[in-house]
């Protein structure tokens, strides 16, 4: 089917010039010359696609070279599963920073000749599997070989590649471009039936060598392994890595954490695996796989309930090679584990209270506030106006009291910047704020306390009991930025006060207005792409942003299409107005009017 697209793209290049020859033996006028260059043009774009196809190359080999005197046992291990599956071992062993284990083979004329074979193992199932466990995954891999499933790998990734850049440069007025997304279609749909195939033709080989149960085994605890990595990446590495922080241990991190929460992954073990797939699934779901390897003929094996760390002597020391490999730290804070949460977490604290200070400056109208500030508005019955903006479902007095949450986080700040209390890193459970003691350092009550002006003297006192200075809390980030924002939408090509364009982004925390030129055409693929490429930080330090902290309220002036107006707490306004050929990325204008009317209702209140 890859020989039928090529084919299909010389067709079409021999029926434009039929066309052309054609238009030119009937006519010589600038019409006839119009006619041809647009022909040209469309046959053009796909054969530009085709082109870029033929020459691209599969990347090169990523991951951490284990050679044999590094892991005599898991090499020895691999070598023997290869002449129980049949087939010829792999050249290479590379530890992967994934949930997942892979094969690759350099071939040539088209598959018709063997060459370097790669075998790619994820370190976190190293961590994670035992060995009965991870030789049905290796046995399944290379079950590929045996199958002949890798042969035309590289041939495949050109073919995608082919579809790729041919169809992504396809305009949806391009005739010949339908044709190529009628064919790309058909060729996704029986590919993805062919992987389908040999998925399961793997797995067999998988049962044939290590035996159904350490299959059937393996294949249910992938998920959960997935599960706890994304997990682990979600609640322990993300949020201080956003912040300028990075733990010292990536990979050692991840085996305390899955060795600390059993009682969670036991949990996770008894769900009933996925039974759904799709028609362009590249593998069957998981309830399938395992009906097909419990179907299998059974065969005695011997089993070896190691931890599949026994194969790779030193995996600690592996797992830190292999961050020196894939992980780039950039110009981040290296920490040990402790110390990357207490500085993660207290620097998040801080930025969440610098929230709070700015929006106190500005009421008490002072260049930089801290929690003195905040205290001396809740002192002159103002912590209403300044907690409205934080619930702005709930009236003055209903938000001063729920007010309270957003004040301990305040007061936790101020007791981390006067030493009294530190965080304290768990793998068993979050983090926890405690004291001298290692006692968790409870502040609600003294946060309740603190949002009333008839009880605040009582909170000050029991601060300065505790040891807790006020004024160590203190803004940092005077000005918003984008840091921790998530992308909410997008609508290329608005319009701005005069003549000026640009492309709106919808972050959780403003807007980005990214110059962009007057006309409509592409600006789904350029925002596209700059989104792919620019974290939301950066996109607000590098373009025009409005928080939406700075925004007093906004005007709708029409809906359909937006016609808004930002009025800033400053006095200043932004107008800017969708036009009716802009380029709409999802459900974007719905998320548009949803931010605005929400900003107008909080400028009514």
């Amino acid at each position: 089917m890859l020989a039928g697209f090529y084919l299909l793209g010389l067709a079409q290049v021999v029926l434009v010039g039929w066309l052309i020859f054609e238009i030119w033996q009937r006519s010589h006028s600038a019409g006839a010359a119009k006619l041809s260059y647009l022909l040209i043009a469309a046959v053009g774009v796909i054969l530009a696609g085709l082109w870029r196809a033929v020459r691209a190359k599969p990347g090169e080999p990523h991951g951490l070279v284990v050679t044999p005197e590094q892991a005599p046992e898991l090499w020895h291990q691999v070598r023997g599963l290869a002449a129980e599956v049949g087939t010829r071992a792999p050249d290479e062993i590379r530890l992967v920073p994934e949930v997942n284990a892979a094969v690759s083979e350099d071939t040539k004329l088209l598959g018709l000749v063997g060459g370097a074979r790669r075998m790619y193992i994820g370190m976190p199932l190293l961590q994670t599997f035992d060995v009965d466990q991870l030789r049905s995954v290796l046995a399944h891999e290379l079950g590929h070989y045996s199958g002949s499933h890798t042969r035309l790998a590289a041939v495949a990734y050109r073919g995608r590649v082919a579809m790729h850049e041919t169809l992504g440069n396809v305009g949806k007025w391009n005739v010949f471009g339908w044709v190529f997304k009628g064919y790309g279609w058909l060729y996704q749909l029986v590919s993805s039936a062919v992987a389908r195939r040999q998925e399961l033709e793997a797995d067999l080989a998988s049962v044939r060598v290590a035996g159904v149960d350490a299959a059937v085994s393996a294949m249910r605890e992938i998920p959960v392994v997935s599960a706890a990595w994304d997990f682990y990446f979600e609640r322990y590495v993300a949020y201080g890595w956003e912040i300028g922080y990075a733990p010292d241990d990536v990979f050692g991190g991840f085996a305390q954490l899955y060795h600390a929460r059993t009682d969670e992954l036991a949990e996770m073990r008894e769900q009933e695996p996925d039974d759904e797939t799709g028609r362009w699934d590249s593998h069957p779901a998981i309830s399938e796989r395992i009906a097909a390897m419990r179907a299998a003929p059974r065969t005695p094996h011997a089993l070896d309930g190691r931890p599949a760390t026994a194969l790779l002597p030193a995996a600690a020391s592996a797992g830190l090679a292999l961050q020196r490999e894939v992980v780039d730290f950039g110009n981040r804070t290296v920490l040990p584990w402790n110390d990357f949460t207490a500085a993660s977490m207290a620097m998040l604290m801080q930025n969440r209270a610098d929230r709070v200070f700015r929006s106190a400056a500005r009421l008490a109208g002072v260049p930089e506030a801290g929690l003195a500030e905040v205290f001396g508005l809740v002192e002159a019955g103002r912590l209403g106006e300044l907690a409205a903006e934080f619930f702005p479902r709930a009236t003055r007095r209903e938000a001063a009291a729920e007010f309270a949450e957003v004040m301990e986080t305040l007061l936790g700040l101020a007791a981390v910047r006067s030493g009294t209390v530190r965080w304290q890193h768990s793998w068993s459970g979050p983090a926890r704020l405690v004291d001298a003691t290692g006692q968790t350092a409870d502040l609600s009550e003294i946060a309740k306390l603190a949002v009333a002006p008839e009880t605040l003297g009582e909170a000050r006192a029991r601060l300065a009991e505790r040891g807790v200075q006020v004024e160590a809390a203190r803004v940092v980030q005077t000005r918003a930025t984008g840091q921790g924002a998530d992308v909410l939408g997008a609508m290329p090509n608005v319009k701005l006060a005069g003549s000026e364009h640009a492309d709106l982004i919808m972050l959780s925390k403003g807007f980005v207005f990214v110059p962009a030129p007057k006309s409509t055409d592409d600006g789904d693929k350029r925002v596209g792409m700059l989104l792919a490429h620019t974290p939301p930080a950066e996109l607000t330090a590098r373009y025009r942003y409005i928080a939406f902290e700075n925004v007093a309220t906004a005007r709708i002036d029409r809906e359909v299409p937006v016609n808004a107006t930002l009025v800033l707490h400053d006095g200043s306004e932004v107008a800017f107005q969708e036009r009716w050929t802009s380029d709409k990325m999802g459900k974007s204008d719905d998320v548009l009017r949803e931010i605005l009317t929400g900003l107008k209702n909080r400028g009514d209140r």
